[in-house]
């Protein structure tokens, strides 16, 4: 793995609002506290969300960027990139690939944080088909897209950006995690990043009950001390 000491930027890519505060919030915090340079890339603004339909797509839209930009303060982040496509149709196009690899060669990261590409069949929820779709999209704007100057020449031609090889990608949500994150120290900013976003979660009775639940869950998985709590991705090199 990519030691913690050479991981200077991170960009997290996402389907939704509230999906890098389900899967990742708790290790960005621990991330952004050790002075690592955080982004968040969501693909949509989330406007098919929410409990009750109060609000057309474009007030939904508006609402959960709003809710996201205040989740992620919680833990640290203050660069967010919204890309404006419409929820639930997204699909991993080059289209799609030419944007995240833009971001890739903008903000230059290290470390890629994005969805599982593949079907969960043991928890259904993380296999929303945008958040597969995007996982996709983003592993090949990794490779070949970003690092590859002859991709998307315009990119370089017409924007001025450089190629750019990032280092290493971790996966949420999929059923065979292999690194583990004691996110302990901070699961209360996790909470509070989830609970930024009420529009989805306020109506969920036991809401912080079973987000410590989930991740206690991890932790024991990971073999971790109880009364801790993790979370888990797969790691995959790039080189």
């Amino acid at each position: 793995m990519l030691p913690e000491n050479e991981i200077n930027r991170i960009l997290v890519v996402s389907a939704h609002p509230d999906d890098a505060d389900f899967g990742a919030a708790g290790t960005v915090a621990l991330f952004a506290d050790a002075g690592v340079e955080v982004t968040y890339l969501l693909v949509t603004d989330g406007d098919a969300g929410g409990n009750e339909r109060t609000l057309d797509n474009s007030g939904m839209a508006e609402l959960r960027r709003t809710e996201q930009t205040a989740a992620a303060k919680c833990v640290g982040v203050t660069d967010l990139r919204f890309l404006g496509h419409a929820d639930g149709t997204v699909v991993p196009s080059l289209e799609l690939r030419r944007e995240i690899a833009r971001v890739i060669r903008q903000v230059r990261p290290d470390l890629v944080i994005t969805h599982h590409p593949d079907r969960n069949y043991q928890f259904v929820a993380p296999s929303h088909p945008d958040h597969r779709a995007v996982g996709g999209a983003t592993l090949d704007a990794v490779y070949p897209d970003a690092r590859n100057p002859y991709a998307f020449p315009e990119l370089f031609t017409e924007e001025g950006l450089e190629a750019w090889t990032v280092r290493e990608v971790w996966l949420t949500g999929g059923s065979t995690p292999n690194h583990f994150v004691d996110i302990t120290a901070v699961v209360d900013r996790k909470l509070a990043a989830l609970q930024s976003h009420a529009s989805q979660v306020a109506h969920v009775e036991g809401f912080a009950d079973f987000v410590r639940s989930r991740f206690a869950a991890w932790a024991e998985e990971a073999g971790f001390p109880e009364g801790h709590y993790a979370e888990g991705f797969q790691v995959v090199p790039t080189a």
